[in-house]
């Protein structure tokens, strides 16, 4: 381990924070922005592990099993059955409001950044558009919020990653040049077949088939505790590197692998679930670590009024406003709504996918919408972490 003093560094933090963990759970310090905070201080002492920056070697597989198992989580937790019952907001959000709210960022980019090329901000705009719930974590865990408003913020943003992944691989694709010259209908039916069915199906078989098999062995009573918890990771890392191995996209199967996981016992589900997430929560705030560590330092001499001002809007305008139409005559308050549009954080799902941008189009030419991009996840960090306990304090006083 000495040869890997990152790794010994990480392992101290995590224990660090997590002896006072359940203090800062309510409080207005979160987990990111320690980690955050620390990778830029870290950023000051000349270190060879940063000198590549994104490039660095260990940046790719870090970012591709970070971003399959938070894919994974994010639809194994998702509650099918609830969310049959009670979809109306959810559905508000990701069929209205999600498109708005990537059109939005695309044309507001557009207009405000003339001279880059429409391509790379509508990319730009795609990945901003996730949301991370787990920024304002107050909101989904505190009992103060009503658990419909909970779950309608939880599911939304456990969808919307898998989501709007394909229009982003789509904007990749044309933006490396992968697609060809122009528009070649066979190669984007094959690429589409590729990367949209062959994903989809690999991982739903493996997650599905996957799950069964648990489920079975465990009320054979043949798999120990131990292996209930590990499975979660196998399956999501099958589903991958199956529909990678078939010419299919592995996050878009690593996700439908979550959403349609063959074990339906609660208990074992929730075991599943948990292992899954402590895993990706490890991954998650290495991610942060580095956010602070590389992201940062070569993105803030980039930072201008006019950055400032796009992912203020982005966190605001960008992101409220087509929360607020899609939830127009939903039955719910006009307070309410504006609370659903203000926690729509940006934060994992856009850094790893802007790392995946990276890793595929280099930094050459998109030194400024990396810098955009990470600086909208900075402020959403400290702006969504601070307010989550104060702003859930209006549904105490309401209720």
């Amino acid at each position: 381990m000495h040869d890997h003093p990152i790794v010994v560094f990480m392992a101290l933090l995590i224990l660090g924070y997590g002896l006072f963990s359940r203090k800062a759970e309510n409080s207005i310090i979160t987990a990111p922005m320690i980690f955050l905070v620390i990778g830029l201080l870290v950023s000051f002492f000349d270190l060879e592990l940063l000198s590549e920056g994104p490039k660095a070697g260990f940046v790719k597989p870090l970012m591709e099993f970070t971003l399959l198992l938070v894919l994974f989580i994010d639809g194994s937790t998702i509650d099918l059955t609830s969310l049959r019952q009670d979809r109306a907001l959810p559905f508000r959000l990701l069929s209205i409001g999600l498109p708005l709210t990537m059109a939005l960022g695309a044309l507001l980019a557009i207009v405000m950044f003339p001279e880059i090329r429409p391509l790379p901000l509508i990319l730009m705009a795609f990945i901003l558009s996730p949301t991370d719930a787990a920024l304002g974590q107050a909101v989904v865990t505190g009992e103060q919020v009503p658990r419909r408003i909970r779950q309608t913020i939880n599911v939304e943003s456990g969808l919307n990653d898998g989501i709007g992944l394909p229009p982003i691989l789509v904007c990749i694709a044309l933006l490396s040049g992968s697609a060809g010259e122009g528009f070649d209908g066979q190669y984007w039916l094959a690429f589409v077949a590729k990367q949209f069915v062959y994903g989809p199906l690999i991982g739903g078989l493996i997650g599905w088939l996957g799950g069964k098999l648990v489920e079975q062995a465990y009320r054979k009573g043949m798999i120990t505790p131990v292996y209930q918890m590990l499975a979660s990771v196998s399956i999501a890392v099958l589903a991958f590197a199956g529909a990678e191995h078939l010419g299919g996209n592995g996050f878009i199967a690593a996700y439908v692998a979550g959403m349609l996981l063959g074990a339906q016992t609660d208990h074992l589900r929730e075991r599943m679930k948990e292992f899954g997430e402590a895993g990706s929560q490890i991954m998650i705030l290495f991610i942060f670590l580095l956010v602070g560590m590389i992201l940062v330092p070569i993105s803030y001499p980039l930072w201008t009024w006019k950055t400032l001002a796009y992912a203020l809007l982005s966190l605001t305008v960008i992101r409220m406003v087509p929360a607020a139409i899609s939830l127009y005559r939903s039955g719910l308050d006009t307070k309410t709504i504006w609370f659903i549009g203000w926690f729509g954080p940006r934060g994992i799902a856009s850094v790893l996918y802007m790392l995946m941008a990276i890793i595929q189009l280099g930094t050459e030419g998109y030194e400024e919408i990396v810098s955009i991009i990470t600086l909208t996840v900075v402020l959403s960090i400290f702006l969504h972490g601070i307010t989550a306990v104060p702003l859930s304090g209006i549904f105490k006083r309401k209720y």
